[in-house]
């Protein structure tokens, strides 16, 4: 997987947020299958499977402590993920 920015017009990234939420997906899924929808690649592609974001069950929101409107923070918090489970597979 590659990491990279995408600037979109504010309105058109809230509804593909919505439309995310409403499918129970992630925004990087729906993003993807629409890339790979205008790139052209097969629709088996399509039916990967979907990564859902860590949700707390007690309250059905974005677990305490996530900012979803700080970038800068999600990255951090994603990288420290990334390293945790690299260690374990060593």
């Amino acid at each position: 997987m590659e990491r990279t920015t995408v600037r979109l017009p504010s309105e058109l990234l809230d509804r593909a947020k919505r439309r995310a939420v409403a499918q129970g997906r992630t925004l990087t899924s729906l993003i993807e299958e629409g890339l790979l929808f205008v790139v052209g690649e097969n629709r088996n592609a399509l039916k990967q499977k979907r990564i859902m974001p860590r949700v707390s069950k007690a309250k059905g929101g974005v677990r305490p402590g996530i900012d979803l409107e700080d970038s800068s923070l999600l990255q951090e918090m994603d990288d420290r993920d990334t390293m945790r489970r690299t260690k374990r597979l060593k």
